[in-house]
């Protein structure tokens, strides 16, 4: 397969953010993504940039990879047809009572018990993704289908319920009224809120990982289902985490093992998913509080893959494609892994959308 690179037109490079000048952004390259790629799935690690067959797949990434090529415009026939691929492995995952595998070895057996976890949320993410794409109507069929299918089930899990819920956001946005999307939302308006110390307002005693997914959760739920409490407990917490993981004008992580507050910062390893959620959020934000100043937060975002973070160390391979596994004290892993593959294609796509839609600076 060719490698796929696509580059906005230069009019979606025009337009400020608010208080920073706009990065220089790359061009979106599944270069790596399409390396990591076969004719089964998203092979799950990397050793450099070469892929580590040993370790097969998982749900988690492809599932993932999903949400990433649902949300390319006008994707050419090499990644609709990646998406296909992926779109089956979610398929062949999901069992006839809606619980979902996640571990499928390189030789295509199935190294796990069926259930709920957060993998489980992931396939619905990206098959709602699918749903709100627009990939062929074969791919959005099925997609719709196995979302019905894998919706039957429920999670004890929140950033299972979370993740859910932003798929059936996605298939409530296409299909307004959809039971199924309906209930999954409502399921993730259970999700602890905001808690009474402003210091400490996070439903949990830790923060652990994917942390903004939950607030994001309940900003999609509560647009959907006119909850505007759960809008705004969203945006509360989205704006804490903000606080707490920004240090000057750069973020700067929970590590990978969590943190709470008397915990030594800047703490490492940090991972690449916590920025992509930090971008996934901030632009649901945007999109539907219409303020501005969610720019800014994406931005950081970006930036932090381009070196403004605490080992001011890009965070990704403009040779390859591919993001790096996670930011050490003294610079990056270098392996290039499908988890953060992902998670920089997606702060990419965020940050070229929102550089398309800022209005024009105004005539002197």
């Amino acid at each position: 397969m060719r490698v796929v690179e696509q580059r906005p037109p230069p009019a979606a490079q025009a337009g400020p953010r608010p208080q920073a000048e706009a990065p220089r952004l790359p061009a979106v390259s599944f270069e790596h993504l399409i390396r990591l790629s076969d004719e089964t799935g998203l092979l799950e690690h990397g050793r450099g940039c070469i892929p580590r067959r040993e370790h097969g797949y998982c749900v988690d990434d492809v599932a993932r990879g999903l949400v990433v090529l649902s949300r390319q415009p006008d994707p050419p026939p090499p990644l609709v047809d990646l998406a296909g691929r992926y779109l089956a492995f979610v398929a062949h995952a999901l069992d006839p009572d809606g619980n979902c595998h996640n571990r499928l070895a390189y030789d295509r057996r199935w190294e796990d018990t069926a259930g709920t976890g957060d993998w489980w949320g992931r396939a619905l993410w990206g098959l709602g993704s699918v749903v709100a794409g627009t990939g062929p109507q074969w791919q959005r069929d099925e997609a719709l289908d196995r979302f019905d299918l894998g919706g039957r089930a429920r999670t004890p899990w929140p950033r299972a319920r979370a993740f859910a819920a932003l798929g059936a956001a996605g298939v409530a946005s296409a299909l307004p009224g959809h039971p199924g999307a309906r209930a999954l939302l409502v399921a993730a308006l259970s999700l602890g809120r905001v808690g009474s110390d402003d210091r400490w307002p996070w439903p949990e005693p830790r923060l652990a990982y994917a942390n903004a997914a939950w607030a994001e959760a309940l900003i999609a739920a509560g647009s959907a289902l006119g909850d505007d409490q759960a809008v705004d407990d969203g945006l509360r917490l989205l704006t804490w985490l903000f606080e707490v993981q920004t240090a000057g004008s750069h973020l700067s992580l929970v590590p990978a093992a969590g943190w709470r507050t008397g915990e030594p910062r800047p703490g490492f390893d940090q991972q690449p998913i916590e920025v992509a959620a930090l971008a996934d959020a901030s632009a649901r934000a945007l999109a539907v509080t219409g303020d501005e100043t969610w720019r800014l937060g994406l931005a950081r975002c970006v930036e932090w893959f381009l070196g403004a973070n605490d080992s001011t160390t890009p965070m990704y391979d403009p040779s390859t494609g591919g993001g790096y596994d996670g930011l050490e004290p003294g610079g990056a892993n270098r392996n290039q892994g499908a988890e953060s593959t992902v998670a920089w294609l997606m702060t990419l796509q965020h940050g070229w959308a929102v550089a398309a839609e800022s209005p024009a600076d105004p005539e002197p």
